[in-house]
């Protein structure tokens, strides 16, 4: 790999995600690289990126589902609550996903930082469904942010 962005916009450390390359990735934060760069493509950081091909890669493989790239993104930095230039969360792409190890991740990171997240229905002043007590938020056509009802 080089530290130029390759023709499809793709930053280095992007693309270090996209090709789950934790050795290439880790050099690139080390050295200094953003772990919240926006690529030029979909306007999404890398941990989205992580999120998203952590989970089409256990579902597509058969292999189990890791959390390795989220991990080391998180630990050099990430924000775990920087959204898409479309306002996709990584926590709300996770609980999508059903990302169990992510989830658990941001919530940490989240609780360290003292990050409340909100969901865009919530930011809108949109009121959701009213969630079925018990059931999970997913079963209820609503995230699991937290927000107050």
């Amino acid at each position: 790999m080089t530290d130029d962005a390759d023709q499809y916009e793709m930053s280095p450390v992007h693309l270090a995600v996209e090709m789950d390359d934790l050795a290439e990735l880790t050099r690139l934060l080390h050295a200094g690289h953003d772990p919240d760069e926006y690529d030029g493509s979909n306007g999404w950081t890398p941990l989205l990126r992580a999120i998203d091909g952590e989970s089409d890669g256990a579902v597509q493989s058969g292999d189990p589902l890791n959390a390795a790239c989220t991990a080391v993104l998180l630990a050099y930095g990430a924000d775990p609550a920087k959204p898409s230039r479309e306002g996709l969360t990584p926590y709300h792409l996770a609980f999508q996903t059903r990302h169990e190890m992510a989830l658990r991740l941001l919530e940490a990171h989240m609780e360290l930082r003292g990050t409340r997240l909100e969901c865009r229905l919530h930011r809108r002043g949109v009121s959701p469904p009213p969630r079925t007590p018990g059931a999970p938020a997913g079963d209820t056509g609503h995230c699991a942010c937290g927000c107050p009802k």
